[in-house]
């Protein structure tokens, strides 16, 4: 399971260090690929596997199905943790999330999120603002 908020800087080259904790439990390596909202989703191979599955399974004639796949596999891309612990995320990903310099890396149980810190801060404060409001809409949805 995933959990928490870490700052960390994205390097000249595009590498990015990753928690300990959140390197075992991702074992060997991990997926980086396009996420909703303008960040980066990093998931367990095991996880991936399991997502790419239900993907490939959606009707291939429903344009949003096509896009959803198209959106989260042809963005992905295998990572390897280097000695120091870090993963290299390649130009588009890192254009995509808007990622320079200062990155937040947050987890969200069964994957991780990567934000440009900027971005991140402004989400979450637009999140607080509108909290009783979410909190009803999944009160809705029985959580």
């Amino acid at each position: 399971m995933f959990i928490g908020e870490y700052s960390h800087t994205i390097d000249e080259k595009g590498r990015l260090a990753v928690p300990s904790k959140m390197r075992r439990q991702l074992g060997g390596g991990a997926v980086v690929t396009r996420g909703i909202d303008a960040c980066l989703w990093v998931f367990s191979k095991i996880e991936w596997q399991a997502l790419a599955e239900k993907l490939a399974k959606l009707p291939i004639t429903d344009a949003n199905s096509r896009a959803f796949s198209r959106l989260m596999l042809a963005g992905a891309v295998e990572v390897e943790f280097d000695s120091q612990g870090r993963i290299l995320l390649p130009s588009y990903l890192r254009s995509y999330a808007s990622l320079a310099k200062n990155a937040t890396i947050a987890g969200l149980f069964n994957r991780l999120e990567i934000w440009d810190t900027s971005s991140w801060e402004k989400y979450k404060e637009k999140t607080e603002q509108e909290t009783d409001k979410i909190t009803q809409n999944l009160s809705d949805l029985g959580v």
